[in-house]
């Protein structure tokens, strides 16, 4: 799960327009939600090595800041702690 704090949502939609996502190869978007204010994103991607991910942060962090949480899924983790209980 990846937090991004825009520094100028502007900027970044027009350069969203103008290049896409700019997502390398091995990274892939699942999903977004952008709060109201157009302050803040938060996007789910999929990547299977952490340098995929840190590429395409260093293709936007001129414009975000970021904020990455390795998450897991509700099924997951339910697995996971099923022999504590």
């Amino acid at each position: 799960m990846v937090v991004e704090h825009f520094k100028d949502a502007a900027a970044i939609y027009r350069r969203f327009r103008e290049r896409g996502r700019m997502a390398p190869d091995g990274l892939t978007y699942v999903s977004s939600w952008v709060d109201e204010k157009l302050e803040r994103c938060f996007q789910l991607m999929e990547a299977e090595d952490r340098k995929h991910l840190d590429e395409w942060v260093g293709n936007w962090s001129d414009l975000v800041a970021f904020e990455v949480y390795p998450v897991i899924s509700s099924k997951e983790a339910a697995e996971r702690v099923s022999s504590l209980l």
